[in-house]
């Protein structure tokens, strides 16, 4: 097994990098590398960026619109992205709905969708997990009763990301209540503009707004807007549930908050000893996920690009090493971290962090990084995958 890349690879990647490089709007890569969050505006606008070049939808073929990228190629260009840094196309839109679209919709969806999706033209949200349903899906309880060519739809959808900018939500309800939880699921596509539906935010212990409470009270949602058949919407979720988990290693993010915490911690005097030997240790951790990355890759060429359950190792390790190199950065910060906004009318001007943004978003990637052991598949939930379908021992 070859894990190099070859010529033609490597020239792809230089091509990616300069174009991110000469076509990432100043402000906007200003922001990524400060981990400032960006505005509703910015994320369309980069996207459009992307798509113009035909790159907003890297895991599309083409004959969706997308690029026609292989698996490498793909992992190329959002590394490149990571390691710049520069904003990824909206998973809900190029990950998620998009490919469920392309794979499950009708011939009309498919033609009036698709190009909608790619230009960031709908922001689409995603409406699965429950107050009583999230890594247990299959329990959820939101109803769907068809009266002749709509459903009334009721009930409640929990840390549903981004609703508050979204104009649509594809979302999972229950159609047949007799039958057994997986079957009696369909998938829907709702306007969040429909009288009925309300968005109530969540703040997460990061001080952000990104999650959402979406109340659903007698919603009603054409039966056009079905996706696939009634109480099939299980298979759709699988489907779903697969794509967004692809890529979820990052290593080129974890090599960018490396990259960061070595730069604050040279600033607080922070960057001793100790300090660069842990830096050496999830280097060489990084180093290790890498080659099995490139392990994954160079499988799924041989195999017509199957999906491979080693690929949970991926997004187990890729979020430890990521959760690692943001404590990094936090103990490189101190107390630094945590600055008291105003506290001073005449701050230090040669304190560590001095005239700098920085310090302020350094506790919340911390923290909202420890999400990350739960979305796109649990932690638990992928060791189970890995034991069953890696190590072959029983349910």
């Amino acid at each position: 097994m070859d894990l190099r890349f070859t010529d033609e690879e490597n020239a792809f990647r230089a091509e990616v990098r300069a174009f991110i490089r000469a076509k990432l709007p100043a402000d906007i890569h200003a922001k990524m590398l400060e981990h400032r969050s960006l505005t509703k505006d910015d994320v369309v606008t980069w996207q459009r960026i992307l798509n113009a070049r035909g790159w907003a939808t890297p895991s599309w073929p083409k004959a969706w619109g997308g690029p026609g990228w292989d698996a490498v190629q793909r992992y190329i260009f959002l590394d490149e992205l990571h390691q710049a840094p520069a904003p990824e196309p909206v998973s809900f839109n190029v990950s998620m709905i998009g490919p469920v679209i392309g794979t499950f919709g009708s011939e009309e969806q498919k033609q009036r969708l698709l190009p909608r999706i790619a230009n960031l033209d709908d922001w689409w949200c995603q409406g699965f997990s429950e107050p009583g349903a999230g890594s247990d899906l299959a329990a959820l309880s939101t109803s769907a009763v068809r009266e002749g060519d709509e459903y009334l739809v009721n009930g409640t959808k929990m840390w549903q990301g981004m609703g508050h900018r979204a104009d649509w939500m594809f979302t999972l309800v229950r159609t047949d209540p007799t039958a057994k939880k997986q079957a009696g699921i369909t998938f829907l596509l709702i306007d969040m503009k429909s009288p009925g539906l309300s968005v109530q935010p969540i703040m997460t212990i990061d001080g952000r707004h990104e999650v959402n409470s979406v109340f659903l009270d007698k919603v009603r949602v054409p039966v056009a807007n079905r996706v696939g058949d009634e109480n099939k919407g299980w298979d759709i979720a699988k489907f779903l549930l697969g794509n967004e988990r692809t890529g979820i290693a990052r290593i080129g993010m974890s090599k960018q908050l490396l990259r960061r915490a070595k730069k604050i911690a040279a600033e607080t005097g922070a960057d001793d000893a100790d300090f660069k030997l842990r830096c050496a240790e999830i280097e060489v951790e990084l180093k290790a996920l890498e080659i099995t990355q490139m392990r994954v890759l160079a499988g799924m060429k041989e195999h017509s690009e199957k999906p491979d359950p080693r690929s949970s190792i991926l997004k187990v390790r890729g979020v430890d090493l990521r959760q690692s190199a943001s404590e990094l950065m936090l103990r490189a910060a101190g107390p630094y971290a945590l600055p008291a906004e105003g506290e001073y009318d005449e701050p230090n001007a040669d304190a560590p962090l001095a005239g700098s943004t920085w310090g302020s978003t350094i506790a919340p990637v911390y923290y909202i990084l420890r999400a990350a052991s739960i979305y796109g598949g649990a932690t638990e939930v992928q060791k189970n995958i890995l034991a069953q379908s890696v190590l072959g021992l029983p349910k």
